[in-house]
């Protein structure tokens, strides 16, 4: 009996830790100087966006003659300075491109403290710039953690077109496959990408790595059997982090923004 008891015990600490730190289990931010410089190139500006309790800091490609603007939600850790990457590629497609940095990431102040205030920021982030492009294709596309975040943005705001680059369908459920020992009703942040993406009226596309092992493809099936009108295309080869890097990724990513009006 007092073996049980301290295995309770043990099971029941791990459990409070789990709690009390799962936003550092998330959430694995750069944090960046407050006179940091970012370096890509004259057409990018740098923005902070206010909202309760912080500032946003945020990065807007800006060029001539956009045909639109893509909002971009990035991954669980690093910052504007790791993500704001391969502006070639959206230069070549004439697309304005507009990303932030959440609470704590980068220069942005504040801390994440719940999932609402996360996508209460992610609309902001929307608020701010869309206004700027009425008439012209306006895209949200979501990478890693920011698929939720993005699923839920477009449920709401009903983009031109939606990007969910290796989504996952709920913290709920990757949480299981990797802890299962953990109880959902412990998670602060269950981030139901798939509920979402259901709501989401216009053109979709996932993209996901067939060898990606941290979200694996399946989580994508799983959303584009809810979402009958999204194409999903696999990436033969590509894991996790590099799904930038695939052929058919660049293409049929392309081929998207080119069939906007």
């Amino acid at each position: 009996m007092r073996a049980i008891a301290w295995s309770l015990a043990i099971y029941a600490t791990l459990l409070g830790a789990v709690w009390c730190g799962q936003d550092r289990l998330l959430f694995h931010p750069t944090v960046l100087a407050p006179d940091h410089a970012f370096a890509f190139g004259d057409d990018v500006h740098e923005v902070g966006i206010e909202v309760p309790g912080a500032r946003l800091s945020a990065l807007h490609l800006r060029l001539p003659a956009p045909r639109g603007v893509i909002v971009f939600l990035h991954g669980n850790a690093g910052s504007l300075d790791s993500w704001f990457t391969n502006t070639a590629a959206w230069r070549r497609a004439n697309y304005d491109l507009f990303m932030i940095d959440y609470r704590g990431f980068g220069k942005s102040t504040g801390a994440i403290e719940s999932e609402a205030q996360l996508r209460a920021d992610a609309r902001a982030a929307w608020d701010h710039v869309a206004p700027q492009y009425e008439g012209k294709p306006r895209v949200v596309y979501g990478r890693s953690l920011g698929t939720a975040l993005a699923a839920g943005l477009a449920a709401e705001v009903q983009p031109d077109l939606t990007v969910l680059v290796s989504p996952y369908r709920s913290m709920v459920e990757l949480g299981g496959e990797h802890y299962p020992w953990v109880p959902t009703a412990l998670l602060r942040y269950p981030l139901r990408t798939e509920d979402d993406a259901a709501r989401i009226e216009g053109p979709v596309v996932i993209f996901h790595g067939e060898g990606d092992t941290l979200i694996p493809i399946s989580h994508a099936e799983a959303i584009a059997a809810r979402v009958p009108h999204a194409e999903l295309v696999r990436l033969p080869g590509a894991g996790h982090d590099d799904v930038h890097d695939h052929p058919r990724y660049r293409e049929a990513l392309t081929a998207a923004l080119a069939r906007l009006r």
